[in-house]
């Protein structure tokens, strides 16, 4: 089935922006809100500052940002190619849906984040770091094929106002959920408190909000960017 949709039509602008409502929630709640006080908290309840990573003690602290740098350093050298390799082919949409889905599924994986799995958990902190802004920069080179230039500003602007309203609507829900676990049937066991549990479950929130709501910019994004004219088909 194909869909023919014209550029700078309001379907496809809405569309594209609808991915920052999709993939803002990770930067909300994992990189700023929950997921830093559930890291602190599991080191905390293991009366532990350090591990022991590679044969070397490494504090909590410093632990996070040196996985935190590598992604970003891991970032800085795939993003070029990526971009590169989408073009070449003509797909950047596939590679949209790849980094997305990674970034989703890690965001799940991090309900297991633990001490006694370090190596695992640190892994998928830092792909999930990785999809994100592999993603959003696929999304962002987007732009130019869906939208004219006197449209780009504001469909930015549109994107940048859904991202934060969606963020903060998944952010207050996670936070009820840690505050009152209760309510959301959530208890406490004697290894697993109650709102450390609400806090796994907010990462798995995060991971399912991400890919399913990315559904409609998948839907309408263009598969191979085409530029005759004003159309862009999608297959």
């Amino acid at each position: 089935m194909s869909v023919l949709v014209l550029k700078g039509s309001k379907k496809l602008l809405n569309a594209w922006a609808f991915y920052d409502w999709a993939n803002s929630v990770y930067s909300l709640v994992i990189s700023s809100a929950i997921f830093p006080i559930y890291y602190g908290a599991l080191f905390r309840m293991a009366e532990v500052e350090q591990v022991e990573l590679f044969g070397y003690a490494i504090e909590r602290a410093p632990l996070i940002s040196y996985v935190t740098s590598l992604a970003f350093v891991f970032i800085a050298i795939i993003t070029p190619i990526v971009s590169g390799i989408a073009d070449y082919i003509g797909n950047k949409r596939l590679f949209l849906k790849f980094f997305c889905y990674m970034g989703g599924l890690s965001c799940i994986g991090l309900y297991w984040f633990t001490l006694e799995n370090i190596y695992l958990s640190l892994l998928l902190y830092l792909l999930g770091l990785v999809g994100f802004w592999v993603s959003f920069a696929i999304n962002n080179s987007y732009l130019p094929d869906i939208a004219y230039p006197e449209q780009q500003d504001r469909v930015s602007a549109l994107g940048f106002s859904l991202g934060y309203i969606g963020s903060v609507l998944l952010l207050v829900l996670n936070l009820a959920m840690v505050m009152e676990p209760a309510f959301f049937g959530i208890t406490d066991t004697e290894s697993d408190p109650a709102a450390m549990k609400a806090m796994r479950y907010s990462f798995v929130t995060v991971g399912i909000w991400w890919m399913l709501f990315s559904q409609i910019t998948f839907f309408y994004l263009p598969k191979v960017s085409r530029r005759k004219g004003s159309e862009r088909m999608l297959s």
